[in-house]
């Protein structure tokens, strides 16, 4: 810790929560947020406790609803879905629209509150609200063509979603799919970013948008914002142990859905020589910690490259700025250039360094591990949540690190020796969103790059979810149902022409865009 680092001024917590009780009363309380549902905010369920990831201290927690509450709210967004669909897509389109507006006016705030509940670091916190904003307008823009020979569904749309991205995937998605004619429910992840969300709907509420906003546990709410009959479409952006229990229900009912799901993104090393341009990419793959659905945690390398691997890798990630996001020398500076603060919460933290240190006890080679000496933290604050980068060369089969992704700042690495083997080993997990091939020989990554399992396959680049115009889904156990990205999105949450295939990837068929 630095005793010579502090706050930077304005954005404490207190300082973020009165401006959010100034900008929407409705919705805000002195000591809780509120649920809306049925075009009113409701002072109802039962508050947890919640503490900040970036230093322990308490935040808002979530108003955790009952099913039968729950339920009750489905059914009056399905009123609000039958009078919001009938409306003319001019209005539609200008309700989203001045709800871009607001949001663009208070960005800087819904930023502030990302760091403060999930622990982004400033740029990338700003960058989650402006890809909401900007790829949103790209629908308004171009709505038109999308939604021609398209209906709006039966029922409003469910989003469960994960708490890394609560602008840029849960925001970006309600307002797309009320652009497109339909009443939007939201659950506010488990794990944080209630606030941001809070003020986001209450914004887009006052513009007439018909949105949901409830908390509760996903096991306790399934039943009303995944099986009950009102629901029109799920979507759920998630781990696979609880989107395997969706996908079960949303395919015994036959619901329109879209399921993405993790899986373990590999970059392969094969033939390769570009060490400079590899350089320049780590850090970049360590934004947010690793924890995006598109980070890449393992690297399968030809084992007679590992040298030279090696020196290109290690001295890129020992250049990794970790710390308290707002941490500044003065306190007028500019926000801290970091590439991660901390992992989600203190229980995440504690299972990231129990795997690592396992998996080293069962035969991984632990390559680099960084210590807290090297991070930005304020004098006294709590670091519980913060894990530091580590690399371990080898996990052993039996560890979680071998076959899943860890979700956190864990890069693995694995030996190989044949194409055969690393094709097996960048498929580990069964399918994926995004796969990487750094190969000199483009007629080598033409060769291998349609038998690697992820949706998106760069050619020594990475690859991203993408915004606007670009589609998006997954292989394997990493997607289910349909997929998303331009005018897809729209296609998923509307109804098309009779007997209508939409890409995706279903039980009965798997059809790629």
């Amino acid at each position: 810790m630095d005793p010579t680092l502090t706050l930077k001024t304005g954005t404490s917590w207190p300082d973020a929560w009165q401006r959010c009780l100034g900008i929407a009363p409705e919705a805000f309380r002195d000591d809780r947020v509120l649920n809306l549902w049925n075009g009113t905010w409701q002072k109802d369920g039962r508050v947890l406790p919640a503490v900040s990831p970036v230093d322990g201290s308490p935040i808002a927690g979530p108003p955790r609803l009952d099913g039968t509450t729950a339920h009750r709210a489905v059914c009056a967004a399905l009123d609000q879905h039958r009078a919001w669909r009938h409306l003319s897509l001019a209005e539609r389109r200008a309700r989203v629209a001045a709800t871009l507006d607001a949001l663009t006016e208070h960005r800087t705030l819904l930023a502030l509150l990302l760091v403060w509940e999930i622990g982004k670091p400033w740029r990338l916190a700003q960058a989650d609200v402006d890809r909401a904003i900007d790829g949103v307008r790209w629908y308004v823009d171009g709505i038109e063509p999308m939604l021609a020979g398209r209906s709006p569904l039966d029922g409003p749309v469910s989003n469960i979603a994960s708490w890394n991205y609560p602008m840029s995937v849960l925001v970006h998605a309600l307002l797309v799919q009320s652009l497109a004619g339909n009443a939007v429910i939201a659950k506010t992840p488990t794990d944080g970013g209630v606030a941001c969300l809070t003020l986001a709907c209450a914004l887009a509420a006052r513009e007439g948008v018909p949105v949901t906003l409830v908390s509760g546990s996903g096991s306790e709410l399934s039943q009303a914002l995944v099986r009950a009959p009102e629901i029109g479409c799920v979507s759920f952006v998630g781990g696979r142990d609880t989107g395997a229990a969706v996908a079960t229900a949303v395919a015994d009912l036959g619901k329109p859905h879209v399921l993405e799901q993790e899986g373990l993104n590999t970059w392969g090393i094969w033939n390769y020589s570009d060490w400079d341009t590899f350089t320049g990419v780590i850090p970049k793959l360590f934004d947010y910690g690793k924890q995006r659905c598109t980070a890449y945690p393992r690297f399968v390398v030809q084992r007679h490259l590992f040298d030279a691997f090696l020196a290109a890798y290690l001295p890129a990630v020992r250049t990794l700025r970790v710390g308290h996001p707002l941490a500044v020398e003065r306190p007028d500076d500019p926000y801290p250039e970091l590439d991660f603060g901390p992992v989600i919460n203190a229980a995440k933290a504690k299972e990231l360094q129990d795997q690592v240190a396992v998996a080293i006890e069962r035969g991984a080679v632990p390559l680099h591990r960084a210590t807290p000496d090297d991070a930005r933290f304020l004098p006294g604050q709590g670091t519980s949540a913060y894990v530091q980068p580590v690399t371990l060369l080898n996990p052993p089969s039996s560890s979680p690190l071998h076959h899943a992704e860890p979700f956190g700042p864990v890069d693995t690495i694995v030996l190989v020796d044949t194409e055969a083997e690393l094709l097996a080993a960048m498929n580990a997990s069964n399918g994926a969103l995004v796969a990487t091939l750094s190969t000199d020989d483009r007629a080598t990554y033409e060769r291998l790059a349609p038998h690697i399992r992820a949706f998106k396959v760069g050619h020594g680049t990475p690859r991203s979810r993408g915004d606007r115009d670009e589609l998006f889904g997954g292989l394997g156990a990493s997607w289910r149902g349909a997929f998303v990205g331009g005018d897809l999105l729209v296609r998923a949450v509307t109804r098309g022409p009779q007997g209508e295939r939409l890409p995706g990837n279903f039980p009965e068929y798997q059809l790629l865009p």
